[in-house]
């Protein structure tokens, strides 16, 4: 039986056994993957180059697009290289930085988006107070303070996770390296502490949860005594995209590190994985782009900048 210090990789789920299948889900996450890249890609550009958008909401929402860029860079390219060469091995360092990175990333997501709901929080149920309780050095500790509560949270999971002995073989039951599929893999009791840790971090994150819906309540209450409907329209559409983001990250984040193990293999699992590590970073910058005149103006300016470039500097075509 191995344990944990003899193993030197792991193998990872196959998507298919057939080739002509396999090569169906590269193409699918290449495109997801290319899709989240290009949009969160835009975000960043738009914000950093249009002064109109160095505005507080705007800043969170660049970090969001870093969290967004990093945490499908850190499943979706290792599963798209497995599939492409029909492999399943991972390594026993890829797997942990896999599992570090990933936590990381989600952690400080759900730190940034309650700080984002606090944002719109004040922006419109204490306007006059904005400039002075959501500063350029509010913004800067508080974004800090995300990022820093993701590290925490990956470095305490992932140095308590892989100092387990495991002696139940190398196999995971996911396309990524996962804490419950490496926990399931353990032959001691001691994968009891981080079941405790992950029971006291989902315990973090739902006062978040809670902290956000009061803000909500909040602002539902004072949205919904506005006389202008085209007051309640941009304010609904504002904040119940970012309301979905949170539940849907919360909902099968909970799922997924707090149901029972199972020692059979789940759909229902790999479903719960792609929803919480795959689809928000994909369709973030579509929700909060659709609606924001803002931000699409200045993403026009962008695409223009990027495709009439070659107008402004035609020796380049003769070159």
């Amino acid at each position: 039986m191995p344990n944990s210090s003899s193993i030197s990789e792991f193998l990872l789920l196959a998507f298919a056994d057939t080739r002509e299948l396999q090569l169906l889900h590269f193409a699918l996450f290449l495109g997801i993957y290319l899709a989240a890249l290009l949009g969160n890609g835009l975000i960043l550009t738009a914000v950093a180059c249009d002064h109109r958008l160095h505005t507080p909401m705007y800043f969170f929402l660049f970090n969001l697009a870093l969290l967004d860029m990093g945490c499908i860079s850190t499943t979706l390219p290792k599963a798209m290289a497995n599939s492409l060469w029909d492999t399943r091995a991972i390594s026993y360092s890829g797997c942990v930085a896999q599992v570090f990175l990933l936590l990381l990333f989600l952690a400080a997501e759900y730190s940034l988006l309650t700080v984002m709901a606090y944002d719109r929080y004040v922006a419109i149920c204490k306007p006059l107070h904005y400039g002075s309780l959501v500063g350029s050095r509010a913004c800067a500790q508080m974004a800090a303070a995300a990022w820093g509560s993701g590290v925490l949270n990956a470095l305490l999971h992932t140095t308590n996770t892989f100092s387990l002995p495991l002696c139940r073989g190398n196999t995971l039951d996911q396309f990524f390296c996962e804490i419950p599929q490496i926990l399931k893999l353990s032959c001691s009791d001691s994968y009891l502490r981080e079941i405790g840790l992950l029971a006291f971090s989902v315990f973090v994150f739902l006062v978040c949860f809670i902290l956000i819906m009061l803000s909500y309540v909040q602002i539902f209450r004072v949205v919904l005594r506005m006389p202008s409907k085209h007051g309640q329209h941009k304010a609904f559409s504002m904040c119940l995209p970012h309301l979905a983001v949170v539940s849907l990250v919360i909902s099968t984040g909970m799922f997924a590190y707090l149901k029972p193990p199972s020692t059979t293999l789940s759909s229902l699992d790999l479903v719960v994985a792609v929803l919480y590590s795959v689809v928000p970073p994909a369709v973030n910058p579509l929700i909060y782009s659709m609606r924001n005149q803002e931000l699409k103006g200045a993403l026009r300016k962008v695409i223009s900048r990027i495709f009439l470039n070659s107008d402004k500097f035609p020796f380049i075509l003769h070159k």
